[in-house]
């Protein structure tokens, strides 16, 4: 049995540091990245989300509903290790620090007519990750063209040309009911509604009319699956102990980020293996504010996983429902037998 399908995860997936200068400069990752989702890490500035999809200086943001602003001193070029920079303050404010986390997709976009929409798609199947641009066509039971090998378990879309809510969707929940969803921008539960679905295949994923990835507006969509040894997309159960749920990833993260699923008022909190911080104090962060980051949520970055030493609600409600998406700094086992080390 292979340990991973992935033996070096930082060809697809870093996490990255850099100081502001307040004016232009260009950030080496090591990368070709496709999504390069930027945060202010010391003030309380919004994150912005750039891909090749949309292009360039096309930032949205995690914390609001707003659609796609063209922000022309923002992420102004994308490079073939890095990218380049304005002087925002979200992206490259003068002496903060800045995280930004990049995935490797398929570079341009290709034309994919699998779905009764037609779609952009910039697709890296061996990494089960897909950037999708489309126009909604408020009618029930569309589909639309991933670009995967096998169906995503998680779907986050946005609508670039007007304001809407950032929709997740994923079945990845053991409760899961057709009609869930889970916003990235609120602290709710997750919803059910009539007017939403959620049907992927291993070519295309189904919507209803009224649910926000097909109103009439364009379309930006990231399209997720597990990969063993570089992604997982699964839940938890909290337990309120400062002993908390050990969840067994199959790696060493490098990013993941967690919301409680199975009731509201709790943020989705980011961690990643560069920020300040060590077992226990990791830093976080929070996609749905503009806060800096913070160190109130204790928790550990192992080799195979993560540990959660608090019982604090963002993470460990007795009982809760939790969703998460992980990505790998390694394998936790390489396909020649080597083990990764912890943090």
């Amino acid at each position: 049995m292979a340990y991973t399908d992935i033996d070096k995860p930082s060809d697809y997936f870093v996490s990255n540091l850099h100081v502001g200068n307040g004016g232009t400069q260009t950030i080496t990752t090591g990368i070709d990245a496709d999504w390069i989702w930027i945060k202010n890490r010391t003030s309380a500035e919004g994150s912005g989300m750039f891909d090749t999809v949309r292009g360039a200086t096309k930032m949205l943001c995690s914390q609001n509903d707003d659609g796609e602003s063209t922000t022309t001193n923002s992420l102004t070029a994308f490079g073939t290790d890095g990218f380049s920079v304005g002087a925002n303050n979200r992206v490259n404010q003068n002496s903060n620090n800045i995280v930004s986390w990049n995935w490797l997709a398929g570079g341009s976009a290709s034309t994919n007519e699998n779905g009764s929409i037609t779609s952009s798609v910039s697709a890296n199947q061996d990494v089960g990750f897909s950037i999708v641009s489309y126009t909604g066509n408020a009618t029930d039971d569309a589909t639309v063209g991933h670009g995967l090998s096998s169906a995503p378990q998680m779907v986050i879309t946005k609508s670039r040309g007007d304001a809407g809510a950032w929709q997740i969707l994923t079945n990845i929940t053991s409760d899961y009911s057709e009609g869930d969803y889970i916003a990235l921008n609120t602290t709710d539960a997750v919803g059910n509604s009539a007017n939403v679905s959620f049907v992927p295949t291993s070519t295309t994923w189904q919507m209803k009319s009224g649910q926000a990835g097909n109103t009439s507006s364009t379309k930006i969509a990231y399209c997720f699956h597990s990969v063993q040894g570089y992604s997982k997309f699964s839940t938890f159960v909290g337990n309120a102990n400062a002993d908390g749920t050990f969840v067994y990833l199959g790696f060493k993260p490098a990013f993941f980020i967690i919301k409680k699923s199975s009731g509201g008022g709790t943020n989705w909190v980011m961690f990643d293996n560069k920020r300040i911080g060590y077992n226990e104090s990791n830093y976080y962060l929070r996609p749905s504010g503009a806060n800096a980051e913070s160190t109130n949520i204790p928790l550990d970055i192992l080799s195979n996983g993560f540990k959660i030493r608090t019982s604090a609600g963002d993470v460990n409600a007795s009982g809760a429902t939790y969703i998460y998406m992980a990505f790998a700094e390694n394998p936790f086992t390489t396909s020649t037998g080597v083990p990764a080390t912890a943090r």
